[in-house]
């Protein structure tokens, strides 16, 4: 099972991207199959003249049709997702996320932007035709440090949240065992006497 994780900021190190470390670090150590696109290092002029044909796009374009799942986080500016991730989706073909689970996860100053997971990716999510957006992660700068070195400190809150958001994904989208509970029966196997 591959899960793409897509990092939407234009800066190198930031908390969404701290963010999106840590649910790859989760996914591994439960037996996934990780890979990483930076849409920071795609071709800024393919990016923008939308020229799919060029290697650094067409590859990309190939990792996300590769994935059985993808994780895509980006930090919140102006009440909506990154502008680069908006550039990257909008080269992706109609049904690039077609059979697909999704998890977005976002970052901002405050909490007040916290529905610009819902109301601006969600929908470019679902018209991508993903088959379950899951519930998304956001947390706000003060939830999430990043040292200058790159270290990051999760507040116990959001540790807990991301936590559960990758037993999501392994659970609904990759149809992997929850180790949570017990283990499910078949029906055949169950015995009852009237």
């Amino acid at each position: 099972m591959s899960v793409l994780l897509i990092a939407g900021s234009p800066s190198e190190r930031s908390r969404s991207a701290a963010l999106l470390d840590l649910v790859g670090e989760r996914l591994a150590s439960r037996g996934a199959t990780v890979e990483r696109l930076h849409i920071r290092d795609l071709s800024p002029q393919a990016l923008l003249l939308a020229d799919t044909a060029h290697r650094t796009i067409a590859a990309a374009i190939a990792q996300v049709a590769r994935a059985r799942a993808i994780v895509i986080a980006t930090p919140v500016y102006k009440a909506a997702y990154s502008g680069v991730l908006k550039v990257f989706l909008d080269l992706l073909p109609q049904s690039a996320f077609k059979d697909k689970a999704l998890l977005p996860i976002a970052t901002a100053g405050s909490p007040n932007h916290m529905l610009a997971l819902d109301y601006a990716l969600r929908p470019v999510l679902q018209s991508l035709m993903a088959r379950h957006v899951l519930p998304g992660v956001y947390a706000t700068d003060a939830q999430v440090t990043v040292a200058p070195e790159g270290a990051h400190h999760l507040a116990e809150d959001i540790a807990g949240r991301l936590d559960e958001a990758v037993a999501a994904l392994l659970a609904d989208g990759l149809r992997m065992p929850s180790t949570q509970g017990f283990e499910p029966i078949a029906f055949s196997r169950v015995r009852c006497s009237v």
